[in-house]
């Protein structure tokens, strides 16, 4: 009912005093939704409420997988157990991708991550692949000098072939040309090539992912990026931990 409705019905009520009921009213309102947000921790991370890690038992005995490669388990992870079968198959794509078969290593695929997340722009992704890359024992001068890699005597000419073409094939649109194949295949085999791709394709999922969704950034990968990579200008940025993280 309208407020002429009412003004028109009780006769007596003044118009003055509906105004003066209606704005405390309207302040009391704005105070509880301020009071919402403030106690809502989507408000400045994740997109969509994670779930507890104990919500399915099959997706929690494949989340340890990731306390090899990273220490803990992300928090993408349980957003994407909204949908167990995503979860279990972007991880099952992780191992098949980041198997070490012979000479792309472990910390050259990590490095390759990096360099595909960076180009995309994900603060997330880049802080996780420089911790792995890390806990898998890359060269300390790699990881201090991994954006000046096509010029730092660390990185061989087979390494910055393999990030060349990471970088190139993450630009969009897609920057891969004869030049980057060319030199690709001077120092890599088919299959070998095959392996660079996934990494840098299985990345491109998870930078979208996580870019997206805005994943709050846990504190072991905050604490690499910020001892390898803030000299370089990288930042949480909608990643970043708030009161509500833990």
């Amino acid at each position: 009912m309208c407020a002429k409705s009412i003004v028109s019905e009780l006769g007596m009520v003044d118009v003055f005093h509906l105004r003066g009921l209606l704005i405390p009213t309207i302040i009391l309102l704005m105070f509880a939704l301020l009071k919402n947000v403030e106690a809502n921790p989507m408000a400045d991370g994740d997109k969509v409420s994670p779930l507890l890690s104990d919500t399915n038992d099959e997706v929690k005995q494949l989340a340890t997988f990731y306390n090899e490669t990273l220490g803990f388990c992300p928090n993408g992870v349980f957003t994407m157990q909204h949908r167990p079968a995503i979860l279990t198959a972007a991880i099952q794509l992780n191992k098949a991708v980041m198997e070490n078969h012979g000479r792309v290593t472990s910390v050259l695929k990590r490095l390759i991550a990096y360099v595909s997340s960076s180009k995309a722009g994900c603060q997330y992704c880049q802080a996780h692949t420089i911790l792995a890359a890390e806990r898998y024992g890359a060269d300390s001068e790699q990881l201090a000098n991994i954006c000046q890699y096509s010029t730092h005597p660390a990185f061989s000419p087979a390494e910055r072939a393999a990030l060349d073409f990471a970088l190139a094939a993450s630009t969009v649109p897609n920057a891969v040309n004869s030049s980057i194949i060319e030199n690709l295949h001077q120092h890599w085999d088919d299959g070998e090539i095959v392996e660079i791709l996934g990494v840098i394709s299985y990345f491109g999922f998870l930078n979208r992912w996580h870019d997206s969704m805005g994943t709050t950034i846990e504190s072991g990968a905050l604490s690499a990026a910020e001892k390898h990579l803030a000299k370089h200008g990288w930042t949480p940025g909608k990643h970043a931990q708030t009161e509500h993280s833990s």
